[in-house]
């Protein structure tokens, strides 16, 4: 491989904290009203989060192979393009480029706006014009250059674990405000057994999302077949255990069917837990939270129509892989926060987060089938790391994987749709652009 020259310089705990970092984000605090609304269960929204959980943990340890085997800037676009050719990789990252990232930041900027008018007592008639001017702010950021970006991450990466950790050390010490059910094992509001559960778990993956960039250290550890499982293992698993006990917090707070569908119940459960100052604090914590989450998927998404116009595989290459005086793509950029702009006028955020963890899951299911088909087909591939107890961990991420694609389907079909339709443009496009540069 021509990039097995990467310097091997990350240990265990960098490793580790790559991981956690890159994984938790706001989704704990926002998407335990989707997986309530799902099942109206205190039991079923914590086995939602652990089978979540799990379902991660084996994706990430089945995604890592590929990684360690394939170190390759570009992470899952360049392992899907060595097994399934180019135009694989280029339609993964044309699904990144128009619904992965301005999804992620549409969504996100909604909740930042929906917090900020809960926060302040605002019209709710602020909400967008709040979430566009947050987005807009770090694109604006951004601009300045990947140095104040990658601060503005840095704190938020400190900040955000301060308001996770007070309500759950708290939150376990107080006694319950409510009488929480957690036998028997069942849904509530006479819901379907299946529907609730696979309701629930798909709305996890959200808060589970950034797992599948865990591999792309793989090339510059130092011991990678060691190192990684165990990063993997326990990052994940520490991640797994956090978003269950602040769950059972909320649950302990707060009645269901004041969780169900309320986008401000975490910010409703600190001020129960803390009163109204001091819940108002681990309001704007959650806010810095959210706002870096987004910050990181504005510097991290506008690379990716930087890297493909640079390939000469989009329209306007000449346009969107220019680079400011910062060195920073931001023609790319305003690319990004356009389309950006357009789901926020258009989708709520559990609208776009499904969509987008709909999309994606279709890619990781076939980087989980490249993982059989490279034993097979090049046993011969060196591997510094190879997934523990084949072919059981790499089975199950694919099974989990198919279970949410076929469940989305079947509960969203639209939104499935869209998704699809929205990726599958990109078909045309890679086969023009491919004929005009071969012009």
């Amino acid at each position: 491989m021509e990039e097995n020259h990467l310097e091997r310089s990350i240990g265990l705990f960098s490793a580790l904290a790559t991981v956690m970092g890159t994984v938790i984000g706001a989704g704990v605090f926002f998407k335990v009203s989707s997986v309530v609304a799902a099942n109206y269960s205190a039991s079923y929204t914590i086995i939602a989060w652990v089978l979540g959980g799990i379902l991660t943990i084996c994706g990430g340890l089945t995604v890592a192979e590929l990684a360690a085997a394939i170190p390759r800037t570009g992470g899952a676009l360049k392992y899907l393009e060595y097994a399934y050719g180019k135009p694989m990789g280029f339609l993964m990252g044309w699904a990144q480029l128009l619904i992965y990232y301005p999804a992620n930041i549409a969504a996100l900027s909604i909740i930042f706006g929906t917090q900020f008018v809960n926060l302040f007592a605002l019209p709710h008639g602020w909400l967008v014009p709040i979430a566009v001017i947050c987005a807009a702010s770090l694109t604006l950021i951004n601009f300045l250059g990947a140095k104040v970006g990658g601060r503005v991450q840095s704190v938020a990466l400190i900040v955000k674990l301060i308001p996770i950790a007070l309500i759950v050390i708290v939150g376990l010490m107080v006694p319950s405000h409510v009488n929480v059910v957690w036998w028997p094992v069942q849904p509530g509001h006479q819901l379907s057994p299946i529907t609730a559960f696979s309701s629930g778990l798909l709305a996890t993956m959200f808060a589970y999302d950034g797992w599948i960039s865990i591999g792309n250290v793989a090339g510059e550890m130092k011991n990678p077949k060691k190192d990684l499982p165990r990063a993997i293992v326990f990052g994940l698993t520490g991640i797994m255990i956090i978003y269950t006990l602040i769950n059972v917090v909320f649950l302990k707070m707060l009645p269901i069917d004041q969780i169900a569908g309320n986008q401000n119940a975490a910010s409703e459960a600190a001020i129960r837990l803390f009163g109204q100052f001091g819940g108002k604090l681990v309001t704007i914590g959650i806010l810095i939270s959210v706002y870096g989450a987004i910050n990181g998927y504005t510097m991290t998404g506008m690379r990716v129509p930087y890297a493909l116009a640079t390939e000469r595989s989009l329209p306007f290459s000449g346009w969107l892989s220019k680079l400011s005086k910062t060195n920073v793509p931001s023609h790319a950029g305003l690319l990004q926060f356009g389309i950006a702009f357009i789901m926020m006028l258009m989708g709520s955020f559990d609208m776009l987060t499904d969509m987008l963890v709909f999309v994606m899951w279709i890619f990781n299911c076939l980087l989980f089938i490249e993982v059989f088909i490279l034993r097979h087909r090049e046993s011969e591939l060196e591997r510094p790391y190879k997934v523990p107890w084949y072919p059981v961990i790499p089975f199950i991420a694919l099974l989990g994987g198919v279970f949410i694609l076929i469940t989305t389907l079947i509960t969203e079909f639209n939104l499935a749709m869209v998704g699809i339709l929205l990726t599958l443009i990109g078909i045309p496009v890679y086969v023009i652009m491919q004929r005009r540069n071969r012009k």
